[in-house]
């Protein structure tokens, strides 16, 4: 019988009949992994354990510990909540099902939507599948036996799916879990080897959807699951989620009087006056940072010309994320990002090579034409502005313009009491420019990261066609990662722009553009401020940062000298004068989660005091007004942790 060879992750070999599957490497190995296998990784393919051993191939078996598992055990779950819900739900129509990050979903479409009782009755069937133990074959259909099939069948998407995903195919891959009545999916897999392998999971919630999140497409439910490879890990992952609920950023911003929502401005914040003051309170924070660092602030139109578009490559690529509009007969778009802009003013005048670095900043409003499906508080919106800036730099300039930027960064997070991770991404197969220059660019982005004592990884052939970056990932109180800022090069827009400086030898040369935000936009690093400190900001960004309660009427000619005092100082304050208990004013200052409360009554506006009351200490006893007013600046002072300027300029 014709052998094949098959090499282990330890460098060992065995020899395999051919076509045998791929279970017998584990079990040939040991009884033991033959019993955890759940899937493989053949020559870099992760398939199912069915997959057949036609020639010589590196193979590691997949397991619990492997980094795969949990992907190919979510992606499973999914599965097996379709075959529940078809169960449950006869004539209901299956969309995607794919893991995330968080878990997994799946869109289906039925004739109402899910509400709560559904999902404990769908959780319950799968718990009844997965007790039966039922396996999960992968069999390779004709491409029309499929089409017909599922057609037959009443699944249109899948016949869709099909038509896109595999024309020139002769055979599709699908997959069945057996049961009562057969559940058949189009789909790659690979998946585990039987519904009795996935114990741990559990429905979370349902929501709208649109096929392909596109709202002019059919209308869908969708459900949201988790699952993980122990019930402690489940269990904490919900404590998790419990814990971000307390947190989320559309209740309390709401709650706190920073922002709201109306259906008649989809995806656009109303930042109410708190809001204002810490939108405000974060620009007027950039702008201290970059000045010193010579940056120069732009504002650029918010509409533009086709053209433009054209020049820079979005009309062809971005069209449909993009606002469009008609002003006599020219075709327009909302602006969606700055980058067009200030390349314009860039060339706007002939520039020298002693003007380089150089650093346009902006704050104006971005619009993308975000699926409505999609929009999510201030982390998914239509409306937003970055911190945004572009670096016109020379390609001997790039490693000490990057360090300053990640210095930026480091600082930045470190004034927020945030904690980051970065990552470099580097050359893709498909890219602009020659292999030297991207080559010499990684050199000097890597420099720039161990000069800046900045821990990065490297995700190979990650970067973008036009140039290598730097993004930073976040982690906020409760262990979740946002993907904040970002430093990007970019040899791509000053080719199509045609941007020229005039080198110290008296010719042309072409800049490099460095891309960078280190907020990201203001409205997605608002939502993880919320979130990270549930709400309860440090004195430095909390829009009010006093509150002066007096006790009785008469003590609000008190309360008002003292607010007097306190806004003179610099410090954002109010007064609550209403008729109610103090105990009252007192827990309403503490559901606002205002930093400090200064109360006052007969004894205070005797002595020219306040009684002070910490959000997070409680009562800390009476102080004179100057002597609370030097020690809150302090606080301000040390919590904005001061970096010499050449850290970042």
């Amino acid at each position: 019988m014709p052998q094949v060879t098959v090499t282990l992750p330890d460098g060992a070999r065995l020899q395999i009949a051919s076509g045998a599957p791929v279970r017998e490497v584990a079990a040939t190995v040991s009884p033991r992994l033959a019993k955890a296998a759940l899937a493989a990784v053949v020559d870099d393919r992760m398939v199912d354990l069915s997959f057949s051993l036609e020639r010589d191939a590196r193979v590691r078996i997949v397991t619990a510990d492997s980094p795969e598992a949990l992907q190919l055990y979510r992606h499973s779950t999914a599965h097996l909540m379709a075959a529940a819900v078809t169960n449950l739900f006869p004539g209901a129509q299956c969309g995607i099902g794919p893991a995330t990050d968080e878990g997994f979903f799946y869109d289906f479409v039925v004739d109402r939507p899910f509400v709560p009782e559904d999902l404990d009755a769908i959780e319950k069937k799968m718990r009844e599948l997965a007790a039966a133990n039922l396996p999960y074959e992968r069999q390779m259909w004709p491409r029309e036996e499929a089409r017909t099939f599922f057609a037959a069948h009443g699944e249109p998407l899948k016949v869709q799916l099909i038509e896109e995903k595999t024309a020139g195919q002769s055979h599709v891959s699908c997959y069945t879990i057996k049961d009562t009545d057969t559940f058949v999916d189009f789909c790659t897999g690979p998946h585990v080897p039987s519904s009795g392998r996935l114990k741990t999971f559990k429905l979370l919630s349902t929501s709208n959807a649109y096929w392909k999140g596109d709202a002019r497409n059919q209308p869908m439910q969708r459900i949201y699951g988790t699952a993980f490879l122990s019930d402690a890990e489940l269990k904490a992952h919900l404590r998790r989620l419990e814990e971000a609920k307390k947190r989320d950023h559309r209740r309390l911003g709401r709650e706190l009087g920073l922002f709201t929502f109306h259906p008649w401005a989809p995806g656009a914040a109303f930042w109410l006056a708190k809001g204002t003051t810490l939108y405000n309170t974060l620009a007027n924070y950039m702008r201290e940072v970059l000045f010193p660092a010579g940056y120069v602030e732009l504002k650029t139109p918010l509409i533009y010309n086709k053209a433009l578009w054209e020049a820079s490559g979005h009309w062809t690529h971005y069209r449909e994320n993009m606002f469009l509009l008609e002003s006599e007969t020219e075709q327009m778009a909302v602006k969606a990002m700055n980058c067009p802009g200030h390349f314009l003013v860039f060339a706007s005048e002939v520039r020298s090579y002693r003007d380089l670095p150089l650093r346009f900043h902006e704050q104006t409003p971005l619009h993308r034409n975000e699926a409505s499906g999609v929009l999510s508080g201030l982390t998914r919106v239509r409306q937003f502005s970055q911190d945004d800036a572009h670096c016109f730099v020379t390609q001997d300039q790039i490693g000490e313009e990057v360090e300053r930027l990640l210095r930026l960064a480091q600082r930045v997070n470190r004034d927020f009491g945030l904690e980051s991770t970065a990552k470099l991404s580097t050359r893709p197969e498909e890219h602009l420019g020659e292999v030297a220059v991207w080559e010499n660019a990684e050199a000097q982005l890597k420099a720039a990261l161990e000069r800046a004592a900045q821990p990065y990884t490297v995700a190979e052939k990650e970067g973008a066609f036009y140039g290598p970056k730097i993004d930073f990932d976040v982690t906020d109180a409760i262990g979740r990662k946002w993907q904040c800022a970002t430093i990007q090069l970019d040899y791509n827009m000053p080719e199509r722009f045609n941007l020229r400086y005039i080198g110290a030898d008296n010719t042309e040369h072409r800049p490099v553009v460095i891309h960078r935000a280190i907020f990201g936009s203001f409205e997605r690093f608002i939502a993880l401020l919320i979130e990270n400190y549930a709400g309860a900001f440090p004195l430095w960004i909390a829009p009010v940062q006093v509150t002066v309660l007096p006790i009785a009427d008469r003590h609000v000619d008190y309360a008002r000298s003292v607010l007097a005092r306190l806004e003179a100082a610099g410090l954002r304050a109010e007064l609550d004068d209403r008729q109610e208990k103090i105990g009252f004013k007192i827990r309403e200052a503490q559901l606002q989660k205002i930093p400090y409360m200064l109360v006052v009554g007969d004894r205070e506006a005797a002595d020219g005091t306040v009684a002070v009351r910490s959000r997070s200490a409680g009562d800390l006893g009476s102080r004179a007004v100057d002597a609370f007013i030097l020690d809150a600046r302090r606080e301000i002072d040390a919590k904005r942790a001061r970096s010499d300027d050449k850290a970042v300029a």
